[in-house]
């Protein structure tokens, strides 16, 4: 799973509407256009980034196609959300492999914090 290419796909507000709606209910891009007041094709494009990030699948039942979240994608995406809230900080002194000449504090030392970062 690239959790950068489900953010993408569900950053854009009409997509995340879609998915809401698709976490209640498997529609078919018909139903999905009248709900969120948009075009057929603009439904359609919209769900072909989701399913492009693998987060939304369809099931052909006759003529239409149904479509659905994958659960399991959305979950694994929180979790690594989640791990993210849980990145300790470094400890405040430099590391050894950090060049003397810079400082790692936010403003200490020789240099400022941005040009440690432009320089490692």
């Amino acid at each position: 799973m690239d959790l950068l290419k489900v953010l993408k796909a569900i950053s854009d507000e009409t997509r995340y509407k879609l998915l809401i709606l698709l976490l209640k209910h498997d529609l078919c891009v018909g139903a999905l256009a009248i709900r969120l007041k948009i075009s057929e094709a603009a439904v359609s494009q919209h769900l072909k980034v989701l399913r492009n990030a693998d987060i939304v699948k369809g099931d052909k039942r006759g003529y239409y196609t149904h479509y659905y979240v994958e659960r399991k994608l959305l979950e694994e995406a929180a979790q690594q959300i989640a791990e993210l809230a849980h990145i300790v900080k470094a400890d405040e002194k430099c590391h050894q492999n950090l060049s003397k000449n810079y400082s790692c504090s936010r403003r200490g030392g020789n240099k400022d914090v941005s040009r440690t970062l432009r320089t490692s």
